[in-house]
């Protein structure tokens, strides 16, 4: 019966992340440096709060958008954090997790041989949602600007067909993002033009030498702005995502997430409250650490000679693979192999990626310092 399947669901593939990932787990005596997952555990409030929530029966579904408690949360945070003024009963929906916020803003505002403009190299969640929605990922090249998604590459790639540029900032792989300069002119480009900005903020308070700010301070009617509490509040298992753009765009993704969820788990929704409310700056003492783990992991990669930009947020490193003779799979398969020590080929982040690897750095600081042991020692095999 497989013949039967929806011909686009066959295309597309696993992420690149998961399936390395995947392949190295439960190796004996592996240093694992793969996927974006806070080694702090979710803040104790906000595990009591959701403990709270199933002995009071709050197990039952809750508006498709989410309960209005945690919506007006939401939009209280995004305003003293990021000054963007929402309305929590028309302009806040409630997903599981940011992942299907990106899905259900897609599906909504994509149709067939529609363009998409997204930076090459970028977080694979993308692409396959776009292809399925019948329209076309346009890869813009970042690698020669220092990553930056600027208005003046942007222009280059624009056709009367686009109807989406992505701007994923702070940035899933390279961890750069964009100044406040930078986001002002990519609104004037796209300012009174029928495209989309879908702004995926996921990790807006994991920047580390600048304030965020999100593209929606410039371009707010064109704007969906994803993001959630995944990275923020170590809570990537409570799947709580939350997205915010005018009423005149939520009541139409809103239909797409009420047929295709329904609504997010009631009790991850009482967690999120807690969070967005009394834990509003928990991620406070986790940015130290990560701050403190970056500056390490730069100077160690620096010292190896190998080339790097130093992140501005988010928690990874996107290295230049120094022996272009190996493809980053093969050169991340060989660490694995010879070292014990797993990162992200960076063919996973698209063609763009191909000669670089991701290494992740939300781990302890012994595990960091193991594992970036393990990668000098492979080095300097390599250039022996």
């Amino acid at each position: 019966m497989e013949h039967l399947i929806n011909r686009k669901v066959k295309e597309i593939e696993i992420s690149g992340i998961r399936k390395f990932f995947n392949m190295v787990a439960g190796t004996e005596g592996m240093i694992s440096l793969t996927i974006g997952q806070p080694d702090f555990p979710t803040p104790l409030h906000v595990k009591e709060a959701g403990k709270r929530a199933i002995d009071d029966n709050f197990t039952s579904y809750t508006h498709n958008a989410g309960d209005l408690r945690l919506r007006h949360a939401a939009a209280n945070f995004m305003k003293k954090k990021y000054n963007l003024d929402y309305d929590a009963d028309s302009e806040v929906i409630v997903t599981v997790g940011a992942s299907e916020a990106i899905d259900i803003a897609f599906r909504t505002i994509l149709e067939e041989d529609t363009e998409v403009i997204l930076p090459g190299p970028v977080y694979p969640g993308y692409e396959p949602i776009i292809k399925l929605c019948g329209a076309k990922p346009v890869y813009a090249d970042i690698r020669e600007n220092n990553f930056r998604f600027t208005a003046e590459i942007i222009e280059k790639y624009l056709t009367e067909r686009t109807r989406c540029v992505v701007l994923p900032y702070p940035s899933n792989p390279t961890g750069v993002s964009l100044s406040k300069a930078e986001l002002s002119r990519v609104a004037e480009l796209l300012k009174d033009k029928d495209i989309f900005i879908l702004a995926d903020e996921i990790y807006s308070e994991l920047v580390y030498d600048q304030p965020h700010v999100s593209i929606a301070s410039f371009l707010r009617d064109q704007t969906i702005v994803i993001n959630g509490l995944s990275k923020s509040h170590s809570m990537t298992g409570w799947r709580i995502g939350l997205l915010f753009a005018p009423a005149a765009i939520t009541k139409h993704i809103l239909k797409v997430h009420q047929y295709n969820v329904t609504c997010a788990a009631s009790v991850a929704q009482i967690a999120a409250i807690e969070a967005l409310t009394a834990g509003m700056d928990d991620c406070l003492p986790m940015k130290e650490a990560y701050l403190e783990r970056r500056d390490y992991v730069y100077s160690r990669l620096i010292d190896m000679g190998l080339q790097v930009e130093k992140p501005d947020g988010a928690f990874y490193f996107f290295v230049k693979i120094p022996d272009q003779a190996l493809s980053s799979f093969d050169f991340c398969l060989s660490l694995v192999k010879e070292e014990k020590i797993a990162v992200v080929p960076g063919s996973a982040f698209s063609s763009f990626g191909e000669g670089y690897f991701r290494l992740s750095f939300a781990s302890d600081m012994e595990t960091l310092k193991e594992g970036l042991n393990r990668i000098e020692s492979f080095i300097e095999k390599m250039q022996a």
